[in-house]
């Protein structure tokens, strides 16, 4: 069983694979998204805090996924234009994901068993958030409708820790 996010490796947009280990030392916000959904606007927020403390040591990390009523595009390229054009956004997407369900991808599965509780069991819609420490280990876990701005001080809390 995995102890961090950094034993895990993910599937980039272009195909190619990247280890999460290259995110060591940083506070994380990972993020299933969906480019046609009713909280396809937080991605202005989600693209605000990035620039907020990316140099500060915090990133996001947006998979996007098509489980939920196939509220995103088909093809990747479609969804990392539309997510470019309309919202800015410049932190880094990876490759379509299952996030639940027997094929939801290891990530996923290791950050829905680490954050049960409340929120706990698989993710139930896009735009669920979890905040990462730098240690590669969930603090937190978010709602989809918890928009991004409600995380600053969580943020700036990890950062500072």
């Amino acid at each position: 069983m995995a102890a961090t996010i950094y034993d895990f490796e993910v599937e980039k947009a272009d195909g190619t694979r990247q280890a999460l280990s290259d995110y060591e030392g940083q506070v994380v916000l990972i993020v299933n998204t969906a480019s046609k959904c009713g909280f396809t606007n937080q991605f202005a927020g989600l693209q605000a805090l990035y620039q907020d403390y990316q140099d500060e040591g915090f990133t996001i990390l947006g998979f996007p996924s098509d489980q939920f009523m196939n509220q995103e595009f088909e093809d990747i390229n479609e969804t990392m234009e539309f997510c470019k054009k309309n919202y800015g956004v410049s932190f880094p997407m990876f490759a379509k994901v299952d996030v639940k369900g027997d094929k939801a991808d290891p990530l996923f599965q290791y950050l829905t068993n680490e954050t049960k509780g409340i929120l706990g069991g698989e993710v139930k819609w896009n735009f669920t958030k979890f905040l990462i420490g730098r240690d590669g280990r969930p603090v937190e876990r978010y709602a989809p409708q918890t928009k991004p701005e409600k995380i600053h001080d969580d943020i700036k809390n990890q950062l500072i820790e």
